[in-house]
């Protein structure tokens, strides 16, 4: 992911179609085209392009938000990481954080992301211009942010604390460990602090997520993901698959790398669905929010549509539905066109070119199939490998050695900090690499049974699981105690 136009939790990673499986993508579309008026105006930065060469002075404009309406002389500030994908003012009217700020008098600023929204900091997205692109870079950038701005508004000794879902979670956790001097305290949620190349766990917890709501459901999926695959190695179903799915052309299958999109954008459907399953993300003016693991199980259980492929293929119009999707593009040309086009106004420039960047020079991420215990088919690890080498030039040895020095770096699991807190949701697949169990008493985990991803930074509602509304009066009383440290 997936933060965003969209929120600090949009953090499906994978190099995917913006419309289909990297969901990131097709929701920054959509909120982009829904853009609701904003009471806060876009307020610009002056950053500095590269932080570790003091011989390379150019500077360019970060956007941030700042939302004083809570804040009490004295009080803290509140600083929300942005992520990848544009900064949406809509969270400085909703979240939990405010309701944090509204009880502790706290100033609130948002923080746009380097290379994301109306961030930037080149010309444009050349691989030659993406080195400046890192979550280094971009930990430097809120430093200098939050020194300049505390200069400048007098509050160079108020306390800071940060907050992040999802990347951003991880910037949160790793501005308190890399610069403790700057930030008292951070919220790290659904922060996956452990970089790996091969991440086929991803698609383990969505077996598991599925098989909670029932367990015939990621059965009657991997019978219809192991049909599809048997039938695209016979060229004369490909009519039949074309009217099956409703895609924008013909279906063409002339290497393992279009068969591994086609199947790949088919799964995200389900990856996207669990990772975000009854989040409440209305606010954000998101649809298919209403879509939940409970519909696609029932879809997928309904003998009446016919065979469990025939349920898959109607999940996939029942997405197409919701999204107002006339038909689905799954060309693996397109995407390779589309993602290696470096223009600002490029179709992969709301973020999928920069994200897709970052998890080959940083973090792998890659949600292969590549485990027998998890419902799809398909693509495997090799599929996304070859995307960093078409798209960047960055090969296999590259990544998993970006991926080692990340770890070196951060520490993965082993972070020795102070005041930094990780809920995690059960049934978000992010949690297979985040701290799900407390490292000591000042790095507590908050483990929430029966929630997704960032469950906890959304908006209260009546109906909200008794566990969530715990862990968002648990995260209050830590802060409350540490800002009294």
């Amino acid at each position: 992911m997936g933060f965003c136009c969209v929120s600090f939790c949009d953090f499906k990673l994978a190099a995917v179609s913006y419309k289909g499986r990297y969901s990131i993508f097709r929701r920054f579309k959509e909120a982009q085209d829904t853009k609701q008026g904003s009471l806060f105006e876009e307020q610009w930065f002056t950053q500095k392009l590269d932080h570790f060469n003091g011989a390379d002075t150019r500077v360019w404009k970060q956007m941030y938000f700042i939302n004083e309406a809570f804040y009490r002389p004295g009080g803290p500030v509140f600083l929300m990481i942005g992520g990848e994908g544009p900064a949406n003012p809509a969270w400085m009217e909703h979240g939990t954080w405010l309701t944090y700020a509204e009880k502790l008098g706290a100033l609130c600023l948002m923080l746009e992301h380097r290379f994301y929204g109306k961030s930037h900091p080149t010309m444009d997205l050349s691989t030659d211009n993406l080195r400046f692109l890192s979550s280094r870079q971009a930990l430097a950038d809120l430093a200098h942010f939050r020194t300049t701005i505390a200069k400048a508004r007098g509050l160079t000794d108020r306390k800071w604390v940060a907050f992040g879902g999802s990347y951003p979670g991880s910037l949160a956790a790793w501005f308190r460990l890399k610069y403790p001097h700057l930030v008292h305290a951070s919220v790290a949620t659904s922060a996956p602090v452990y970089a790996t190349v091969n991440f086929p766990e991803y698609l383990e917890v969505v077996w598991r997520s599925l098989a909670s709501e029932n367990t015939e459901c990621p059965l009657l999926v991997k019978k219809a993901s192991d049909d599809l695959v048997e039938r695209l190695k016979d060229p004369r179903t490909y009519d039949n698959i074309t009217k099956d799915f409703n895609l924008c052309s013909k279906l063409q299958i002339q290497t393992d790398m279009d068969s591994a999109y086609f199947l790949e954008t088919l799964a995200g459907n389900f990856m996207d669905v669990v990772q975000y399953n009854e989040d409440n993300r209305g606010f954000e003016g998101l649809t298919g929010t209403n879509i939940t693991i409970k519909v696609l199980c029932s879809v997928m259980t309904d003998s009446s549509l016919g065979d469990p492929y025939a349920r898959y293929a109607a999940v996939a119009r029942l997405m197409m539905e919701t999204f107002s999707m006339k038909c689905l593009d799954t060309s693996f040309s397109k995407y390779v066109s589309d993602m290696t086009n470096t223009s600002w106004d490029g179709p992969a420039a709301g973020a999928g070119r920069q994200w897709v960047y970052q998890t080959c020079a940083e973090f792998g991420f890659y949600q292969s199939t590549d485990s027998p215990n998890q419902p799809f088919a398909g693509f495997p690890l090799v599929y996304f490998l070859k995307q960093c080498t078409n798209f960047y030039n960055i090969s296999a040895e590259q990544v998993a050695e970006a991926v080692t020095q990340s770890n070196e770096y951060y520490g993965a699991y082993d972070i020795r900090s102070s005041r930094i807190v990780f809920p995690n949701g059960s049934i978000d697949p992010w949690h297979a690499l985040g701290i799900t169990q407390d490292i000591s008493a000042d790095l507590p985990a908050i483990f929430i049974k029966g929630t997704s991803h960032c469950a906890n930074m959304y908006p209260a509602r009546s109906d909200d699981p008794p566990q969530l509304t715990l862990a968002r009066d648990h995260i209050f009383l830590l802060l409350q105690q540490w800002l009294k440290q």
